[in-house]
């Protein structure tokens, strides 16, 4: 048995008021910001089953061990993943998602002390950590994890920000994680008139023409930021993060407690099922400066480890996620019918064309945009048609 799904839209400001309506058909007779569509059970934006008109969480309690399996009903007890399409107009916000134990502890410590979850000032609103896996369905602009600390240096020293120079001559002293941490936090806590003589300076540079290449990559980013956040701190995360910019096709992963801002663009989001985030700037939202830093590991990456390079057969790609929440497929549909077999709950989402999935008697055709649920003891399903789908499962 398998069912369509209804999915629940996020009108976050950032969003798109055309994405989704032109590459998926989405409704948007409002022209309101369409910012994610989300499919999956959490409780922020559960989908229905289209055909019994029941949330996917009242069918997976009634159901858990038939629908998740035994092994994924005994691990996590619901569904592990959340899957969304994001579409995102404006930047998000800089921001840190916790790791599992903190996220535990801090969902306690703010039930204790009696924060809404729907407060703004909630910074954990389930038990959950969110490692994320992202790939574009458009060209997509990102920006994730540190820079090396060398290249911040070269950076840093290059547009020559006269305000935070003795900031950078630190870093440089101390070209470890305490120095990064240290470096991090002074960014994120700018303030008064070294604030202003320092975005005054990095405002200076954008006219600047005899610079590195990924210099003015970084410029150019800070430069479309204060359109939209103008004196925010975050105007300098292009200098410190590694700027990632995706064609379709493309994907890349992020760990938990990693500082990450998306750009634009739309694309497939998959990650552990949970709506924590911590925020560092580029927002209008809550900011909590101590509880980011806690909650973010200072390791400089490369951007060329960024990229995760598909497994591919028979006209699918796996691309390999380092964590057991889920995993994340897309496949190629030219025609013929052929055969998936269902490891766990699995929720299928057409990206392109018209696909007919069948389990048993049942036949869902999806058209671009559409979605289905398969619980485990489908234990197989077909496919058909001409398009391409994307297959979330754990």
């Amino acid at each position: 048995m398998i069912y369509k799904l209804n999915n629940v839209i996020q009108n976050y400001a950032w969003g798109s008021t055309d994405s989704l309506s032109t590459l998926f058909g989405v409704d948007n007779p409002d022209n309101e910001p369409q910012a994610e569509l989300w499919m999956g059970a959490h409780p922020n934006g559960c989908s229905q089953l289209e055909d019994q008109n029941v949330f996917l969480s009242d069918y997976l309690n009634e159901h858990r061990e038939s629908a998740l399996g035994q092994y994924t009903a005994d691990r996590y007890g619901q569904l592990p993943y959340l899957f969304k399409v994001l579409a995102a107009r404006t930047p998000l916000s800089i921001q840190v998602h916790p790791n599992k134990r903190n996220s535990e502890l801090g969902f306690e410590r703010e039930n204790q002390l009696g924060i809404e979850l729907t407060a703004g000032n909630r910074n954990y609103k389930d038990p959950n950590h969110k490692p994320e896996l992202v790939y574009a369905i458009t060209s997509y602009k990102a920006m994730n994890g540190f820079r090396p600390i060398e290249d911040i240096i070269v950076m840093f020293e290059e547009v020559g920000i006269n305000a935070l120079s003795d900031d950078v001559a630190a870093l440089k002293k101390n070209q470890d994680a305490e120095g990064l941490k240290t470096f991090f936090t002074v960014m994120l806590k700018l303030s008064g008139s070294k604030q202003k003589q320092a975005l005054a300076n990095l405002e200076q540079c954008y006219v600047l023409t005899s610079l590195s290449a990924s210099t003015k990559q970084a410029l150019r980013y800070s430069q479309e930021f204060a359109k939209h956040y103008p004196g925010d701190n975050g105007l300098f995360a292009p200098l410190f993060l590694n700027i990632v910019e995706l064609k379709p096709g493309e994907a890349m992963f992020l760990h938990a407690e990693t500082p990450h801002a998306y750009v634009q663009g739309t694309a497939l989001e998959v990650m552990a099922s949970s709506d924590n985030v911590l925020r560092a700037g580029l927002t209008p939202k809550h900011i909590d400066v101590e509880e980011l830093v806690v909650n973010t590991r200072f390791e400089p990456i490369s951007s060329d480890a960024l990229l995760l390079s598909p497994l591919k057969k028979e006209g699918a790609s796996h691309f390999p996620a380092p964590v057991d929440d889920f995993k994340f497929d897309v496949v190629e549909v030219t025609g013929s019918e052929k055969k998936l077999y269902v490891r766990s709950a699995e929720i299928v989402f057409c990206i392109e064309g018209v696909v007919d999935i069948i389990s048993g008697s049942k036949l869902i055709t999806l058209r671009a945009g559409g979605s289905i649920f398969v619980p485990y003891r489908a234990a197989e399903y077909k496919y058909k048609g001409k398009g391409q789908i994307a297959r979330v499962y754990n």
